[in-house]
């Protein structure tokens, strides 16, 4: 049995969907080769943030930190 251990993004994961939140992320290459990466993250009463950032642990980081704020 493999021992799994958690990556960051994945526990931030965890406690915004903790919170109530729904998310979804792609990855893509932009026309210069890079890959880049979306985080959509949103809740039922509106409030709906979008990340994009090459790095997904940067996503998600700027995603737990936009929903702290508000």
């Amino acid at each position: 049995m493999a021992n799994h251990q958690m990556k960051y993004w994945e526990i931030i994961t965890d406690n915004l969907k903790k919170a109530g939140w729904s998310l979804g992320w792609v990855s893509a290459v932009d026309r210069e080769g890079r890959t880049i990466w979306i985080v959509d993250a949103h809740r039922d009463d509106g409030k709906r943030f979008v990340v994009r950032t090459d790095e997904l642990l940067t996503a998600f980081v700027e995603t737990e930190i936009d929903d702290s704020s508000h």
